[in-house]
Parts: C-alpha cells; sequence; structure tokens
C-alpha cells in the first residue's frame, strides 16, 4: 500500500541541495516518488510501507546532510520556523560585519588613504598588523561562516558539491593561502607572498548578507498561506452542561454544539441548530453578499458572522474542514515541481562538479601560462570561479515563483491543487466549457408547457413528482414550477434514471417517462406533433423536454438556463488569450448553438452524453491540442481527470474541492480568464528567471577565470564574486515577488480571496 507523507529539510540551500536529497531518497528500496522545494524546504513522499519506514527516510536525509524536521500542523509554525532561521542569519551576519570590516580597513586602507601605511608600521611592526588580519578573520571564517563547513563537508563526503561546497573551498583557499603567507612566508615564489584574509572575511560575509536578504525575501513568499491560516480563529464558544465555555478550536470534536456572537468568525464547519443570522462566505464562494443563514443551514469556518447569533453543531472539524483542505492544496501547490524545475534540477546535478573542474583547469593554465607572480593570479582567478559560480540562483528560479503565483491565486479565488497544473494552464490552446453551471445559472426555469388531449396542471403534477427523486438542475426546474403553480405531487412508487437521457417512475398508478428528444424517441414514441415548436424553442436556447404518461406522449415543456454575468466577456478574454473556446453539453444542437451564439463561442459539442464528454477531450487531444476543460466538478470528474487541465468551478463545497488541478471558488467564468493571465505571468516569470540564473553563471564565470585579463587587464576580484553571485539570487526572488502586485484583468462581480477578504 502506497503512503505519504511530508516533512521539513533543513540546510538546503541550492539546486544541488535538491537534487542530493532526491537522489538519495529514490535509491531507497520501497520510495516511489520523492520531491524537495528549496524554496518552502520541504520534501513529499510517497512509499510503500511494507518496504520502508519513515524512521528510514528520515535517516536517509540525514545521512546526505541536512536535518528533517515534523511539520506541525496549522496555525503559524512555518512563520516561527522562518524567524527562527532569520534570527540565526542576523547573528551570524552581525559577527562577520564586526569582524570584518576591521580586516578590510586594515587589508585596503593603507592603499587608499595615503600616509596610513606609514603611520601603521610606525606603531606596530608590519608582521602585527598580519596577525592581527588573522586574529580578525578567524571568527568571520569559522563562527560565522560554520554552516557552510557543516553543510560543504556533507555534500563532499557524499560526491554531491553543491553551494555550500564552493564557498567553503573558495574561502578556505583565501584564508588558509593568507595563513601560510603569514606563518612560512618564505615557501612562496617571490611576490606572490599576498594575504587574502579580507577576501576570505568578505566571501561570507557578503554571502551572509544575500543569504539574509533572501530567507527575508522567501517569507514574503508565502504570505498567502498565513492569511488564510488566520482566518480560522483560535478559540471556539462551546456549550457543555455547566454552560457555555471557550476552548481551543483544535479541542473541538465532531458534535459539539458552538455559539456564534454576532461580527464573530465561524470556527469549524457545521450545520445550524437553532438561530437565524446573514453569514459573509466571500472568501469561500467569493459572493460578496451575506448569505441568509437558519437552522439546517450549513456554515463553513473561516466565514464571517452578521449582526444575528445562532448555536450550530460541528461536522467536520480540523483537516477536515473546507478552510484546512483549501490551506493543504494551496501548500501542495506550492511544494509541487512542474516539468520545468524537473530539468533545472537534473542541470544543477552536475553544474557544481563541473564548476570545480573548471576552476582547477583554470588555477592549472594560470600557473602554467600567466604572468608572473603566475601563483597569485592563479589563485584568484580559481577562487572567483569557485564563489561566483553558487546555483543558489538556479533552485530559487520555479519554486519562488510558483509561491508568490498561486499565493496570489488564491486571493483571487483560484486555488491550484499542483504546482503543474500552473504550467498547463499556462501552455494550453484550448478551453472546453461545460454549458451548464458554468457558463449558464445552472439554476434552469421552466418556460413553456404544451400538452396534447391533457389537462396541464395534472400532467405538470405527474412530471414533476416523477422528477423529485432527480438532482438534475432541469428536473429541479419543473418541480419548482409545479410547487409555485400549488400543485400537489405525490411520492413516485419507483424511480429509474438514466444520466443523459432522462427519467422514469411510477407516480400514483401511472407509468410517467420525462427526457430529451433521444431518450422518447429510442422508447419509441413519435415527436413529430412537437417538430417545429421545438425547433423554435431550440432557437430561442430553449431546451425541450419530453413526457409521456402510460405509454403515450402527452406533453413537451421548455426550460431556460440563462448565460451567467460575464460568460460573453470571459469567452471574448479567452480569446484574447489567443485560447480557442469550445462549449460541450447534453443538449439538442440548435439549442447548444443558441446558447454558444449568445457567448460568443463558435466551436459547439451538443447532445454529449456525460462519459461522451471524455471521448470529446480525447478527440481534441488527438489533434495536437492541450486542453482545459472546465465543469462544476460533480458530473464532469472524468473529463476533468482527462483533460491536461482540469477546472472546477463555482461551488467550494466538498465534491468541488476534490475535482480538478485547479478550482475556481467563484462561479463568475471571466476567473478562468484571470487565472490563465496570471498562469502565464508565472511562467514568463519562471522563463526570466532561468535566463538570469543561467545566462548569468554562464556569462561571468569565463570572466571570473579572467578571460579578459588578455584583452583589457581586468581581473576579478572575489570580494566582487562573491557580491555578483548574492546578487543572483535576490534578483530571482525579488523577480519573482513582483507577481504579487498582478492585477486581474477582469473584474468580478464577487471577490475570492482577496486581501479585503483575508484580515
Amino acid at each position: 500500500m502506497t503512503e505519504h507523507f511530508d516533512l521539513r529539510v533543513q540546510g538546503m540551500t541550492c539546486a544541488a541541495c535538491v537534487a542530493r536529497v532526491e537522489r538519495k531518497l529514490g535509491k531507497l528500496a520501497g520510495v516511489q516518488a520523492a520531491t524537495v522545494n528549496l524554496a518552502t524546504e520541504r520534501a513529499g513522499i510517497d512509499y510503500l510501507a511494507a518496504e520502508v519506514s519513515p524512521e528510514r527516510i528520515r535517516a536517509a536525509i540525514r545521512d546526505a546532510g541536512y536535518e528533517p524536521v515534523e511539520i506541525v500542523e496549522r496555525k503559524d509554525r512555518e512563520s516561527e520556523a522562518r524567524e527562527a532561521e532569520q534570527t540565526a542569519l542576523r547573528r551570524d551576519l552581525s559577527l562577520a560585519l564586526a569582524f570584518t570590516l576591521p580586516v578590510v580597513f586594515l587589508a585596503m586602507g593603507p592603499m587608499i588613504v595615503p600616509g596610513l601605511d606609514a603611520a601603521m608600521v610606525r606603531l606596530l611592526p608590519r608582521a602585527a598588523w598580519h596577525w592581527l588580519e588573522w586574529l580578525l578573520a578567524t571568527p568571520v571564517q569559522f563562527i560565522a561562516g560554520r554552516r557552510f563547513y557543516r553543510q560543504g563537508w556533507a555534500e563532499l563526503r557524499h560526491f554531491s558539491p553543491g553551494m555550500n561546497t564552493l564557498v567553503m573551498l573558495g574561502s578556505s583557499a583565501a584564508y588558509f593561502y593568507s595563513v601560510l603567507t603569514v606563518v612560512v612566508p618564505a615557501i612562496f615564489p617571490a611576490g606572490t607572498a599576498n594575504r587574502y584574509f579580507e577576501a576570505s572575511a568578505v566571501i561570507i560575509t557578503l554571502i551572509l548578507v544575500g543569504k539574509y536578504l533572501e530567507a527575508q525575501a522567501k517569507g514574503r513568499t508565502s504570505d498567502a498561506i498565513r492569511k488564510l491560516i488566520r482566518l480560522q480563529p483560535e478559540t471556539a464558544l462551546v456549550e457543555r452542561d455547566e454552560g457555555p465555555i471557550e476552548v481551543r478550536v483544535e479541542d473541538l470534536v465532531p458534535g459539539d454544539r458552538v455559539r456564534v456572537r454576532p461580527g464573530d468568525r465561524v470556527p469549524v464547519d457545521g450545520r445550524i441548530i437553532d438561530g437565524t443570522s446573514y453569514v459573509d462566505e466571500s472568501m469561500i464562494t467569493g459572493e460578496p453578499v451575506p448569505v441568509s443563514k437558519g437552522p439546517g443551514d450549513e456554515v463553513v469556518g473561516g466565514t464571517v458572522n452578521g449582526n444575528g447569533a445562532f448555536t450550530f453543531g460541528a461536522t467536520r472539524v480540523g483537516a477536515d474542514t473546507v478552510l484546512a483542505r483549501i490551506i493543504k492544496m494551496v501548500e501542495d501547490a506550492q511544494a509541487s515541481k512542474p516539468p520545468i524545475q524537473q530539468l533545472a534540477d537534473r542541470i544543477a546535478g552536475v553544474f557544481v562538479p563541473i564548476v570545480i573542474v573548471v576552476a582547477l583547469i583554470t588555477f592549472g593554465v594560470w600557473f602554467a601560462l600567466g604572468p608572473a607572480p603566475a601563483l597569485t593570479y592563479a589563485f584568484v582567478a580559481a577562487v572567483s570561479v569557485l564563489v561566483i559560480a553558487c546555483p543558489c540562483a538556479m533552485g530559487l528560479a520555479t519554486p519562488t515563483a510558483i509561491m508568490v503565483g498561486t499565493g496570489k491565486a488564491a486571493e483571487m479565488g483560484a486555488l491550484f491543487r499542483r504546482g503543474t497544473a500552473l504550467e498547463a494552464l499556462a501552455r494550453a490552446d484550448i478551453v472546453v466549457l461545460d454549458k451548464t453551471g458554468t457558463l449558464t445559472r445552472g439554476r434552469p426555469e421552466l418556460t413553456d408547457v404544451e400538452t396534447i388531449e391533457a389537462d396541464e396542471n395534472e400532467t405538470l403534477a405527474l412530471v414533476a413528482a416523477a422528477e423529485q427523486s432527480s438532482e438534475h438542475p432541469i428536473s429541479t426546474a419543473i418541480v419548482d414550477a409545479a410547487r409555485q403553480r400549488g400543485l400537489s405531487l405525490s411520492k413516485p412508487t419507483s424511480f429509474r434514471a438514466e444520466p443523459g437521457f432522462g427519467v422514469e417512475a411510477e407516480v400514483a398508478g401511472h407509468l410517467v417517462q420525462v427526457g430529451a428528444d433521444r431518450y422518447l424517441a429510442r422508447l419509441g414514441f413519435d415527436l413529430t406533433p412537437f417538430r417545429d415548436r421545438a425547433l423554435r424553442l431550440a432557437d430561442a436556447a430553449r431546451t425541450p423536454i419530453y413526457a409521456a404518461v402510460d405509454g403515450r406522449l402527452v406533453a413537451m415543456m421548455a426550460v431556460a438556463d440563462p448565460l451567467k454575468e460575464g460568460a460573453a466577456e470571459a469567452v471574448s478574454g479567452m480569446k484574447r488569450l489567443g485560447l480557442a473556446v469550445a462549449m460541450v453539453t447534453g443538449d439538442h444542437e440548435r439549442t447548444a448553438r443558441a446558447v454558444a451564439a449568445e457567448a460568443g463561442i463558435d466551436e459547439v459539442l451538443a447532445e454529449v452524453l456525460p462519459d461522451g464528454k471524455v471521448a470529446e477531450v480525447k478527440r481534441l487531444q488527438q489533434r495536437g491540442q492541450r486542453v482545459v476543460f472546465v465543469g462544476d466538478g460533480i458530473n464532469d470528474a472524468p473529463a476533468l481527470a482527462q483533460a491536461d487541465v482540469g477546472v472546477a468551478i463555482g461551488t467550494g463545497t466538498d465534491i468541488a474541492i476534490e475535482s480538478g488541478d485547479v478550482i475556481l471558488m467563484s462561479g463568475d467564468p471571466r476567473a478562468i480568464v484571470n487565472a490563465a493571465t496570471l498562469a502565464r505571468r508565472t511562467l514568463r516569470t519562471i522563463g526570466l528567471n532561468f535566463f538570469w540564473a543561467y545566462a548569468y553563471n554562464v556569462a561571468l564565470i569565463p570572466l571570473a577565470a579572467g578571460a579578459l585579463f588578455p584583452l583589457i587587464g581586468l581581473m576579478l576580484n572575489p570580494m566582487l564574486a562573491a557580491a555578483a553571485m548574492s546578487v543572483s539570487s535576490l534578483f530571482v526572488v525579488t523577480n519573482s515577488l513582483r507577481l504579487r502586485r498582478f492585477v486581474a484583468p477582469l473584474a468580478l462581480e464577487s471577490g475570492g480571496l482577496s486581501h479585503d477578504n483575508i484580515t
């Protein structure tokens, strides 16, 4: 049996670290899949419980040189961990700065300030100043920089060098070379006994500066998660035998009677027992108008009560609530790895060893062919190559953009269940829209009733009675119309539904058969008497429904389901994005084309049964198109699964949350355009990040190796190499953070999980 668990992995610093952990886990017998994310510092592992245990998986991570940490559920533990990391970095950085600035002054000051060198020599012998530089550089190297040694040695021990290895080798080379020039200067050729204590200290200090700023920026990428977590109150007022008491939300159990006062947030999901109020559910459904609630109605944790008060029975608590599942969905999307990142990780796995080889070749070439003092030039070039090539930016290019993009999407009411869905949506070619509930309001109304030699009300009462047991929107429309007329509806003694066709029931001793034209035709009824009228209704976007009683065709009814507000604007927006748009429905061809024309859709797939939607999606895929299927997340589950991207729209109920790759909590079809636009913007951001990370390294490694020295005499100082490496990572993170300023191209009637809703 396959099981899954997630944990944090502390100590990762670059894409090579990610590749090493995944490689180590992948070698364990019983581990079927392992995905590691640098930005979230999380690992997700699928494993066979009979072959490998979580303890063995944790041991493998430790053996790779990193520390596995349990993920404590809920509240803001992630923020606490981030804060602890930033505190440690701030402490090390403060120490490094305190000792690095004097070292830089002692080493560089005499070359910059006239007369300073002579004054220093008068005060102390030159050798004493050299020893003082050594004394000041040592705490930076081994206290502030201990993280690089600890993790760098682990990387080397497992023959998988990464960023820490490069920093350790580069700074250590500068430090120990300088120590030897102080202790035994005679072993060096003339003119090469130069000290680089300031270089070793500045390398570590600048990289700590970069890591600290990067940690702060990475913390901002998960703002959406923190806002979602804060939607749930910490306590709830629960009725007990001794009276109402406040308890922690984590301690609630199903069945608890919970009181909600005016203005309170609902703590967990439940069903109202007594009391009435209006509840703002905008953070779940996106609908801005508060919803009237009374006994028997469901309430969702995190929503905001109005001026009334009520008591409800808890039905879902803890990780089972809608809000908790939304948070988990966003976390999973942020931790997942799209194909573009998998390629980057494979490249990073071989990049660092290549850099080390390049550094050794650089040293050899300069030492053999460089001008005097050749050892100095060789040393400076090799150290610069090691430091500037750290692949931090490569590892952050995708996950930071995915984190910010999916977080921003959540604020807009679009929940990506997987990061791969974001990339797939960005690359889509065609959007296939289910008609009912997606383009239309999903609440059809009965508009026409025509009978043949039968009383209209009696016929409607029989048909509505038969339809009572069906949950189809058309059935609901017929039943509602009968009740509005005050008709009495008998309870059917038998009932059978054929999805996509119709229903058959025994009502008050009569056999009632109701359904689409294909259903009645299959049963052998001649529909000719209604043909002309049915065509006119279909051209007016009304769906004809036929009814037979006791084996005789007696009536034709029609229902109309108007387009949603913004449906035509949504279709227009998709076309502006270059997407083809098609509509799929079980409706009659003429009715479907009338609705499609009103919405501006050219391609119509009509009279398609529920299982036929999968075939239509496959047909489009066989044409080489990448398909987005948009449905209500209930009847369309097979098509949602078959499509390249399945988008469930409009509810936020249990079924919708479990269906599709993307969940649009608002029922507004314009949200599809906004989600697709954000997906494309995120993919462009990832592309720019990768271009910067790779082009940066490809361009600067030759510069660090001294390629420009023969032309213009330029040699890159290792200190500048360290600064350049830090700038690379900061660019990638800050470029990803620009997605937080994304503005949806189409305004919705409803807001989704906006900043206004998440307070």
